[in-house]
């Protein structure tokens, strides 16, 4: 360490992020809410499964849906439901109250401009995408494809804004010790 930096303190890192669109991360927030939304609807839905036929259940869905009872992933998911218990229902519908949790915490992060928030969610968005890609060429369709743009789109964004915070806490040290630009 410089002898004119000894003594001298970097200051707190910024817990807001006033550089970001407001606009843009309350997008990528809201987004994120309804993903929580979504699952925990499906969770309450398994939830009212409770003591109740769930293989009749699946056979009800697959026949209001215009499935084929035939297929391979229709026996699949019949087979699945025959094994479901009352406890399995409850674990299912608790992995999806914390999914939803995870995703409303992410998103009230974002909606209010957290950086931590943004980190949290550059990571979930990257720890998707092999997945997704996976999925993409397993079964090409425009679900998939939709869900990789999506998520790309926001991995996409939400790099570019740290990468610009990165840039401009680089540029105000520079110019705090008189030095040029760092890039």
């Amino acid at each position: 360490m410089p002898i004119s930096q000894v003594g001298r303190r970097r200051p707190p890192p910024q817990a807001v992020d006033e550089r970001a669109s407001v606009g843009g991360l309350r997008a990528v927030a809201t987004f994120e809410a309804v993903k929580g939304l979504i699952v925990l609807q499906l969770g309450l839905g398994i939830l009212s499964l409770l003591h109740k036929d769930v293989e009749a259940a699946a056979e009800s869905l697959l026949v209001h849906l215009h499935i084929n009872p035939d297929r391979r992933l229709s026996h699949a998911f019949i087979n699945a439901a025959s094994r479901m218990t009352d406890a399995r229902l409850w674990i299912i519908f608790s992995a999806s109250v914390v999914y939803a949790g995870v995703r409303y915490t992410e998103a009230w992060g974002l909606w209010n401009r957290r950086v931590w928030a943004e980190w949290f969610a550059l990571l979930c968005g990257a720890l998707y995408l092999p997945w997704e890609i996976f999925k993409l060429l397993e079964v090409p369709n425009r679900l998939h494809l939709s869900v990789f743009l999506i998520n790309i789109a926001i991995v996409l964004y939400i790099l570019h804004i740290r990468i610009a915070a990165y840039r401009d806490l680089a540029r105000e040290e520079a110019e705090a010790q008189g030095r040029k630009e760092p890039f």
